[in-house]
């Protein structure tokens, strides 16, 4: 939990502190596949150094930082551990350490049974000091409520994914009955799309703390357009912006919550290999500071078309 002048402030009020305090809405994803470092990276733990590197140089411009546990628990089918977890925890804690200012989410879309559920929040918010984590909500709020329970902690909840094959299981509709205390009958509403459902939970039943965020994904603006009409000014983790396609444009048109923020836009591949020379850190810099520049250029014509309209 961050403190700000005394006051204690939960991971969804340190994000929109921290977005509102550089004018960024970008997280940079730190999925480090050991394949893809530079050759240049001579150190003993490369994996490590290169994050690092990357950390100093691009903390300027990013809102926070989200690092995928696939990449730090498996290298080509075979196992890491332990120097996985080392990476894992010394990224996450070299962040903590040299950038306070910036959250680390930790993306793992964990989500099991309860007592398993406890165990895996443990790991993430007191074995590795992240900050949030993703989760998966298939199994219900039961198996989420361990994580939930650490109040200053964000959970980021799969609601709509950029995967190929997401639409065809989370669009399949959903059938609802009401009851009509007029009528005295149950009434069968109109369906709606699962992901719809998922919001709805979420936003209504689950927020009690109000530490739930959503992940929906770049390639589907006009899910996260509804996506933003049922959660209001939830903030919403939207990965899949650069390598895998994401129209950034219709991004910031749909997902924008009323206080022009309220998005946390993820980029990983597209920043942090934009280079494989010995400035592979500096051009990842210069590749984050463009991905802030161009939304920011977006929301403000955004900003401009809503004005005319008014």
């Amino acid at each position: 939990m961050q403190r700000i002048g005394g006051k204690k402030m939960n991971f969804v009020e340190w994000l929109q502190r921290r977005q509102r305090e550089i004018n960024s809405m970008v997280c940079l994803g730190l999925d480090t596949d050991r394949s893809l470092i530079p050759k240049c990276v001579y150190a003993s733990n490369p994996v490590l150094e290169f994050n690092q590197s990357i950390v100093k140089k691009t903390s300027s411009f990013v809102c926070a930082y989200k690092i995928n546990t696939a990449f730090y628990f498996s290298d080509e089918g075979e196992p890491i551990y332990p120097l996985g977890e080392y990476n894992l925890r010394k990224t996450i804690d070299f962040s903590h350490e040299r950038y306070p200012e910036i959250p680390v989410i930790l993306d793992a879309k964990f989500g099991d049974v309860v007592h398993a559920s406890e165990k895996y929040a443990r790991v993430a918010f007191e074995r590795f000091k992240a900050d949030a984590v993703t989760v998966s909500p298939y199994l219900g709020k039961d198996a989420l409520q361990p994580f939930l329970d650490y109040k200053d902690k964000g959970v980021i909840i799969l609601c709509l994914t950029s995967n190929a094959d997401a639409e065809g299981f989370q669009n399949l509709l959903v059938y609802s009955d009401r009851f009509n205390k007029e009528l005295g009958v149950w009434v069968r509403e109109e369906p709606v799309p699962f992901y719809f459902k998922v919001a709805e939970r979420v936003a209504n039943h689950w927020n009690k703390n109000g530490n739930c965020l959503l992940v929906v994904g770049a390639t589907y603006p006009k899910g996260l357009k509804e996506v933003r009409r049922i959660v209001g000014d939830m903030p919403i983790l939207v990965p899949a912006i650069g390598k895998q396609g994401g129209d950034l444009e219709a991004v910031i048109k749909n997902g924008l919550d009323s206080t022009g923020y309220g998005l946390i836009i993820s980029a990983s591949r597209s920043i942090i290999y934009a280079s494989k020379n010995k400035d592979f850190a500096e051009i990842a810099a210069r590749e984050a500071k463009k991905l802030r520049d161009d939304i920011n250029r977006i929301k403000e014509g955004n900003n401009d078309n809503r004005k005319k309209t008014d």
